[in-house]
């Protein structure tokens, strides 16, 4: 019976923790650019853009390639922070977990 309330407990707690991080992940916006910031994208913790900054510069030099490559790059790189935004706010949030008594 113990455990049982343990495992509810435990439960509870998690349930908790999933409902703080869809909070933070309605949240979350982070910034990333390329190309010395020709190109800056703001994406949401979703992982959905929600800003996109071209600067004149990469109009003028009409090379539509060298565009496209800073636009992934941005794009790789916002989506790579929000991984690691996610990463340090999962530890953060299950270090607060309480499982004693279940070993």
């Amino acid at each position: 019976m113990k455990n049982l309330q343990q495992m509810q407990q435990i439960m509870k707690q998690v349930q908790q923790i999933q409902e703080q991080l869809q909070k933070q992940l309605d949240e979350l916006i982070v910034e990333a650019s390329a190309g010395g910031g020709m190109v800056t994208v703001k994406m949401n913790g979703q992982k959905h853009l929600v800003g996109v900054r071209i600067d004149r510069e990469v109009f003028e030099s009409k090379d539509l390639d060298m565009l496209q490559d800073l636009v992934q790059a941005a794009v790789n790189e916002a989506a790579r922070r929000v991984d690691e935004q996610m990463a340090s706010r999962v530890g953060n949030l299950a270090g607060g977990l309480n499982l004693s008594g279940l070993t």
